[in-house]
Parts: C-alpha cells; structure tokens; sequence
C-alpha cells in the first residue's frame, strides 16, 4: 500500500484518504476490471492487458459488491469510484429527493437567503433552493457548504464566497471558528426535514437566530424488488458505504431478513466515527472509518485496508 500525502492514523483508527494516491491491488483487486479503471483513469489498455482478460473477468466475478444506498438517481458518483477499483454496484436507494415547491417553504427561503451566514447541507440542498430562488451572495454574506461537492455545486451556480470545513460532516462545520461567536447573528440554514438536526441546535445554543429551510423532502420508497434479487443471487462479500445514518437505519429496518443480515456481515465503511457508533448499534460487526464522506474516500479506505 502505498500512502499519500493526506493519510492519517487516529488512535486505533486508520483514517485514510487515498483520492490522488496509488492503491496497489491485491487479492480480489489484482488486475481486475482494466477496461473500467483505463476508462475512468483516461488511460489506455496494453495488450498485455488484454492478455490476462480471462483472468481479469474471473477476479471481477469474485470481486466485493458495493451497496450504494444513495437517493434514486444519485449513484453515478459511487459508480465512478467503484470503477477505478473495478467494483460494481448496486443501487439500494431507500428514497428519492423531492422539491418542497411551496408558499411557506418559498418564505423561509427568502428569509433565510438574507441572513449574513447561509449554511447548505448538501448538495441536493443547493439544488432544491436554486430551483426555487436565485442563488448569489449578498454584499458581506458568506456561504458555508459542509462538503467540497456542495462549495463546488454552489460556485457553479455563481454563489462566490463559499467555505467549507476540511472535516466534511455537521462537526467539522460546527468546529469552524467563524461559526463560535455567533451571538445575535442571524443564520439561515437550507437543508431537508430530519437532516443535520445538530446544526440548528448547536447554532442556537450559540446564541445565533436560525432560519431553517427545509427546502426538500426525502420521499421514502420501497426498497427495490429486483436490488434485493440481486443481492440474494450474489454470493461474494459486499461493502457498504455509509454518508447517512437515517439511510442506513431505513434500509436495515425495511429489508427483509435474509437481506439484513447480509448487510450487516458487509464490510461498513463510514463517513464519521459517529456514524461508525450508529452502525455498531444497528448490528453492523466490520465497521472503518474513511476521511471523509465523498465515494471516492468511502472506497479508497475499503480498499486499503485490502491491499
């Protein structure tokens, strides 16, 4: 294994972050799915490689499955990690992202467009607030984005002043020293209904006037028919990346139990340690910690610890 500049060792946790290292493969990562690195790498194939295609095909077969229990539509950046490493995946979305296209949601919004500290919870955040007010920073506003994907999302909605927090989760962003003496300030908070509940408190504590945008609703779905057909037919060893806790619990407590019980043995990568808790107490027994919540760093510590 061969580590970059970013890696880290936090007490008896490997927190690694390997998205510009090299990963040597081993085992079940040995040359496997060269036609999906190549192509996400930009690169081209040796004939060599083409060479050891059977071998290649057979390693894939047996390779780890990733669960990805991100929103309907909203896997192709887990299917881009999951290619550099030549994993497939498998979209097991417990519900899908909806506008909360309405007068009272529209109102918070106006108001919480106004106070001199926005916060955006995610990307999807941005997204909804965009479809429903014009974006752009107002003379002595700053934007605050939990994650480089939210900042860049928000640049490219013209939104310039944007921080973010080198930890990319709600305690990173509460650690953030602009955001302790807050007292009197009034915030505005664009998020969705039972998300980031730490934020608002914590903010209030604080002592800072909070104006809470739930400017979209996770609409939760059935978890998919043929999904579960698959994962009953795939008898490999799975990973599970983990970005939210609520997904998790809904996934874990709506699958049937044969399913549950595979998701449990899976391999439990997690964005935080307090996610990593969370997944201990749902009954997940192989649980790691990766540096950050982007796909790219959910895979990269799984296959790390691998190799």
């Amino acid at each position: 294994m061969t580590f970059g500049s970013g890696d880290r060792v936090d007490g008896n946790i490997s927190v690694i972050d390997n998205t510009q290292g090299e990963i040597r493969r081993e085992g079940w990562l040995a040359g496997t799915a060269v036609n999906s690195q190549a192509a996400a790498m930009g690169g081209t194939i040796s004939a060599s490689q083409h060479e050891q295609a059977p071998h290649q095909q057979r390693e894939y077969d047996t390779a780890p499955m990733v669960v990805s229990l991100r929103p309907v539509n909203d896997h192709s950046a887990m299917r881009r990690a999951a290619a550099v490493h030549g994993l497939r995946v498998l979209a097991l979305s417990p519900w899908r992202i909806a506008v909360r296209d309405d007068i009272a949601t529209r109102n918070v919004l106006d108001l919480a467009l106004t106070a001199s500290i926005v916060i955006v919870t995610s990307p999807a955040a941005a997204r909804a607030a965009a479809t429903l007010a014009t974006l752009q920073t107002l003379h002595g506003q700053v934007f605050y984005a939990i994650g480089t994907t939210t900042a860049t999302t928000l640049r490219r909605m013209d939104v310039v002043d944007v921080l973010s927090p080198a930890r990319m989760d709600s305690e990173g962003l509460l650690a953030l020293p602009t955001l302790r003496d807050i007292r009197g300030r009034e915030i505005g908070l664009l998020t969705a209904p039972g998300g980031r509940n730490m934020i608002a408190s914590t903010l209030r504590e604080r002592g800072a006037q909070v104006h809470r945008a739930d400017v979209y609703a996770r609409e939760i779905i059935a978890l998919s028919p043929s999904s579960l057909a698959r994962l009953r037919a795939f008898d490999g060893p799975l990973l599970l990346p983990v970005s939210s806790g609520e997904a998790l619990q809904y996934v874990l407590d709506q699958a049937p139990a044969d399913i549950g019980a595979r998701l449990r043995d899976a391999r439990v990568i997690t964005a935080s340690a307090r996610l990593a808790a969370l997944a201990h107490g749902l009954g997940c027994g192989d649980v790691q910690i990766a540096a950050g919540p982007r796909p790219a760093q959910l895979l990269a510590a799984a296959t790390a610890r691998s190799g």
